[in-house]
């Protein structure tokens, strides 16, 4: 059906807001993690059709979990989350796969629209 999603942020409040916009629309967060650790056993583990990924975690950062999703998975869908500023990370995140990016804080509309284009 192509809507179970994993979100992951190492900060709940983050998550929660994600999961708000992601259900009222009618997609299935299947899982969540909070750091890129956590993000690829999850991954691995869930099979999700597209992930949230933040970019700045602990443990492991975004970027690293997603090169290492990619690298098991070419097919995996990733939408990288940012702040403000962090333009050159995204940048990265992008030449390294991701389909896409929103940054925070997350307007409902634009989270929305990255991920139905990263899906069809």
């Amino acid at each position: 059906m192509g809507n179970r999603i994993l979100i992951v942020d190492d900060a709940a409040f983050m998550r929660m807001m994600i999961k708000d916009i992601l259900t009222k629309n009618g997609y299935e967060v299947v899982g969540e993690a909070q750091d890129g650790v956590q993000a690829v056993e999850k991954y691995n583990e869930l099979k999700p059709d597209l992930v949230t990924m933040d970019i700045t975690m602990p443990e492991k950062d975004g970027i690293t979990a997603l090169k290492e999703i990619l690298a098991a998975d070419a097919q995996a869908r990733i939408i990288m989350c940012s702040a403000m500023g962090q333009q050159a990370m995204v940048i990265d995140a992008i030449q390294a796969g991701a389909k896409d990016f929103i940054v925070k804080p997350f307007q409902a509309d634009r989270v929305i629209e990255a991920i139905q284009k990263a899906l069809s």
